[in-house]
């Protein structure tokens, strides 16, 4: 799939749905950690969760953002930067999308816009 390309105020539209879903599927992965300690949870119930946290992340990724850390809530988004592919860079926990990193690097060499 092509990626799509966002706007800064398109990447940031978004902010609210991915805390949100973020903190579904962190309650996802809460849950599963938690069956997996009891012995008497059925397997069904394991398989439903994964596939639960699976299908939010395929969701987010189904937008055309891309997942780089499901614990943490980063993505990057697609965009054009001085006529040149990068990425809007966002974290959960951070209001607004205020950094861009190039494609070939990650989260530590964020730049602030």
């Amino acid at each position: 799939m092509e990626s799509d390309q966002f706007t800064l105020e398109e990447a940031n539209a978004f902010v609210p749905w991915l805390e949100k879903m973020f903190q579904r599927l962190s309650e996802i992965r809460q849950e599963l950690a938690d069956s997996k300690g009891d012995a008497g949870q059925p397997e069904e119930m394991s398989e439903r969760l994964m596939q639960a946290l699976e299908d939010g992340v395929q969701e987010i990724f189904d937008k055309g953002i891309i997942v780089r850390d499901v614990d943490r809530g980063l993505v990057d988004f697609p965009t054009q930067r001085e006529g040149r592919e990068v990425f809007l860079c966002w974290v959960g926990g951070e209001e607004t999308i205020d950094f861009w990193h190039e494609t070939d690097r990650g989260f530590a060499h964020r730049q602030p816009l």
